[in-house]
């Protein structure tokens, strides 16, 4: 097991020089100069365009800037925004939200999802199936934008239900809709999957061995049908937990949470390319270590799997 962690934490170092490095030259690449957006409509004033230019490197090559980006990245000195305000601080004031959000979003569509996975699971055929099959085929149909806004229109304005924006310092009950939007689609997925496996584990011989054997009802369901179902489930949950880090750019922008992903887009319109990719960096770090989870995770759900 120690073998295999090192060779995983290993594996990270190409990923994150990769991604950074594709994702700075993306933001590069931008059209525009952001040193002259930063004027506005006011001419530009060339002596101090340079200065803020030889500030902030982007009088150099782009190879330079990004083994400058690294260097300082090295000591967590991921610099300064257009605006003076340190990145580190930046993303410290972002991030939280987005945690928060991505959670609530991920207990919602875990819950729920496996929930009703099994039960339609284990009523293959009768009409509460059919039911939860047509639900979940509509939520991966409809964009989250769309569910977004029918979310605000119903429980928000005509049902007055939860608030219909979270505001600057959401709490629990002004992120409850924006998580289950953003949690939406994930659910029906996991609705689907988890349907799929335990419809197929029921009807295998290892279960009608345990129901010969005379186990309750109850334990060869927990016991054996949903531990042997869950390992894709798992799979998908570990990979969604850092795509739902990352992922809720619509969500926070529709309801005006300012997360990650809403900081994210204006940095982006902003041509902030150490701000976007010390965001980027932070989530696929997130993404990394989620999926290394998910791989020990394994071992405990299904002993037969072990690691070289």
């Amino acid at each position: 097991m120690g073998k295999y962690l090192l060779r995983r934490i290993l594996q990270m170092i190409p990923v994150v020089l990769g991604t950074t490095l594709l994702v700075y030259a993306l933001v590069f690449a931008l059209p525009g100069d952001p040193v002259k957006a930063m004027f506005g409509d006011k001419p530009v004033n060339e002596a101090v365009a340079a200065q803020i230019r030889a500030e902030y490197n982007l009088d150099k090559p782009f190879i330079i800037q990004y083994l400058l980006f690294l260097k300082n990245a090295l000591t967590l000195d991921f610099g300064n925004t257009f605006a003076g305000q340190p990145v580190i601080d930046e993303i410290g004031r972002a991030f939280p939200v987005t945690i928060k959000l991505a959670l609530m979003a991920f207990a919602f569509e875990a819950i729920f999802g496996v929930v009703f996975g099994v039960i339609s699971g284990l009523k293959k055929g009768k009409w509460y199936d059919s039911v939860i099959l047509i639900v979940s085929l509509l939520l991966i149909s409809v964009p989250t934008f769309v569910t977004g806004f029918l979310g605000q229109y119903f429980l928000g304005v005509q049902w007055s239900i939860l608030p219909v924006t979270a505001g600057a310092d959401p709490g629990f009950i002004d992120l409850l809709m924006p998580a289950m939007v953003l949690g939406s689609v994930s659910m029906a997925y996991i609705i689907r999957l988890t349907r799929s496996e335990v419809s197929s584990n029921i009807a295998l011989d290892y279960v009608r061995t345990a129901r010969a054997k005379g186990l309750s009802n109850r334990s060869v369901i927990m016991r054996h049908i949903l531990r042997n179902s869950l390992i894709p489930v798992v799979t998908y949950l570990g990979q969604d937990l850092g795509a739902l880090m990352g992922g809720a750019m619509i969500s926070e922008t529709i309801f005006n949470i300012h997360g990650i992903g809403f900081l994210t887009y204006q940095s982006i319109l902003k041509g902030e390319a150490t701000l976007v990719v010390s965001i980027v960096t932070l989530l696929m770090l997130i993404f990394v270590v989620c999926n290394l989870i998910v791989d020990m995770l394994y071992a405990a759900l299904d002993p037969r799997i072990r690691y070289a």
